[in-house]
């Protein structure tokens, strides 16, 4: 039941949407970099996390180092590979430490956007969950909107239409919505699907199981590491800083991912003997390598799950899961037909199958009165958009941490709203300038660059990008941790009021 809007507009200087760890890194730069502006943080959930709370599957974790995935300025502690809860308890960390909880409103579930440009600000609608399990609806107004609600559908993950899928008998999962109760207890299950989802699932439950299979289309890239950092470890046995140790241990990876990303495109059967090489003494005796864990892309071309020692390998090793390579006819009453004929029997298969691209949250946006379609627009630097006013975008890494580039755009964005004061600005747009009219635009993401299926399936959703900069999505971290600090704020792309 939605009780009636409640009065009182509040009004901040920029609102935050998300407390996700995009969210609550935007918090702390406005804190510490904009003192003077007020802010407010809207989290549709009953608390912090996004990604690290919605997922509650077996065995969740961080397929990125926490050195990198972790903020710049909060020093990680513990191993480089990280369950949920760890990242949870170093996100609350921050939120304590940095007294953020004050500015960070939860269950405030927002449901519509409109800027105006005669009385400059954003209008924003909110359902706001009540103590008595009502909502209400509330209006906050800002100077600007920073988005951090991250990119898919927290709601539901996807799951493709196959044939007799009503007829399975047993229980079928999707990772996004793991049911509270479920028991694998000597069952035979299926997963769906070979990427990072499904290999971290796989070995947590394996060991229950009657019997896990793991189900692809085609393979998939992983690297093999121990759960440890060996610089990490040294530096801290000689006692060095924290402070110290998290920025040197960062700077080796990004050397190291820098390295093995520029082989990947010059070198990349290399890189692919080394990665296949890795898993070769971790599988059993015999085992069809080149069928079941050799894609046909490129490595880097998706994103390469991380098995910390292998542990995915082990459970195949050990008989308690098995990879099957194959296509779906179409769902039975006991189990799954594949296309080869052969018949998989399961009690339960879980639908590790993905998610939906959500573009600026799915939410209704308009600008002046007129709706805004975010496929209509063009990227500027892959932070802002065309024809949209004072509104920032996080959207991270493919091949690194996404929390990197939330870092770098929280610089961005408080050096572009100190500029703005400095100008007298109230309003600042990306506008393509005269001789970018006839640029020509491609996707959000060149697939022959990133190419996973929940990316090229909805790239039709996502702002269009240009052939030249700031048109442009870059995609490295090494490159726009010195472009973006740069970026010139007075070279007529940003237009200013």
């Amino acid at each position: 039941m939605v009780k009636n809007a409640v009065e009182a507009v509040e009004h901040v200087d920029v609102l935050v949407v998300g407390a996700g760890i995009s969210g609550v890194g935007a918090a702390y730069h406005l804190k510490t970099q904009c003192p003077d502006k007020s802010f407010v943080v809207l989290e549709a959930l009953e608390t912090f996390g996004g990604t690290w709370w919605v997922h509650k599957y077996p065995g969740v974790r961080s397929d990125s180092d926490l050195f990198t995935f972790g903020y710049r300025f909060k020093p990680w502690r513990g191993n480089p590979l990280a369950t949920a809860d760890e990242i949870l308890k170093y996100m609350g960390d921050v939120i304590e430490e940095n007294d953020l909880d004050k500015h960070i409103r939860y269950q405030h579930r927002i449901t519509a956007l409109s800027w105006s440009t005669d009385h400059r600000r954003w209008t924003v609608t909110v359902q706001r969950s009540t103590d008595d399990g009502d909502t209400e609806e509330v209006t906050y107004t800002a100077n600007f909107v920073w988005m951090c609600q991250g990119y898919y559908r927290h709601a539901k993950g996807y799951t493709p239409e196959w044939e007799g899928f009503a007829d399975f008998k047993g229980e079928v999962i999707h990772p996004q919505t793991w049911p509270d109760d479920v028991d694998l207890t000597g069952k035979r299950v299926v997963v769906i699907g070979s990427g990072a989802t499904a290999a971290t699932l796989i070995p947590a439950i394996a060991y229950d199981c009657e019997h896990v299979t793991m189900l692809q289309r085609s393979p998939t890239f992983f690297f093999v590491r121990p759960n440890t950092n060996e610089l990490a470890d040294t530096l801290r046995s000689l006692d060095i800083p924290e402070e110290w140790t998290h920025e040197i241990v960062r700077r080796k990876i990004f050397q190291d991912q820098d390295m093995i990303t520029k082989l990947s495109v010059e070198q990349p059967e290399l890189v692919r003997a080394g990665l296949l090489e890795q898993i070769r003494p971790l599988l059993p005796e015999g085992f069809d390598i080149d069928k079941h864990f050799n894609p046909s892309y490129r490595p880097w071309q998706q994103r390469i799950a991380v098995l910390p020692d292998g542990d995915l390998f082990k459970a195949v090793r050990a008989g308690k899961a098995s990879v099957v390579t194959d296509h779906i006819e179409r769902f039975t009453e006991t189990g799954i037909l594949l296309k080869s004929g052969r018949a998989l029997e399961a009690d339960v298969i879980i639908t590790a199958t993905g998610f939906d691209l959500s573009p600026l949250g799915d939410l209704p946006l308009e600008v002046d009165g007129e709706r805004v379609d975010p496929a209509d627009t063009v990227t500027y630097r892959g932070i802002m958009f065309t024809g949209i006013p004072n509104m920032a975008y996080v959207f991270g890494y493919f091949r690194a941490s996404w929390t990197l580039r939330a870092d770098l755009i929280g610089d961005f964005v408080c050096r572009l709203l100190h500029h703005m004061d400095d100008r007298g600005a109230t309003m600042v747009t990306a506008a393509l300038r005269d001789e970018e009219a006839d640029m020509t635009l491609g996707p959000w993401v060149d697939p022959e660059n990133f190419n996973p299926g929940y990316l090229t399936r909805s790239l039709h959703l996502m702002p269009k990008q240009g052939d030249r900069d700031p048109w442009r999505l870059l995609h490295e971290y090494n490159v726009e941790r010195e472009v973006l600090p740069a970026a010139d704020f007075e070279d007529g792309t940003l237009q200013f009021k």
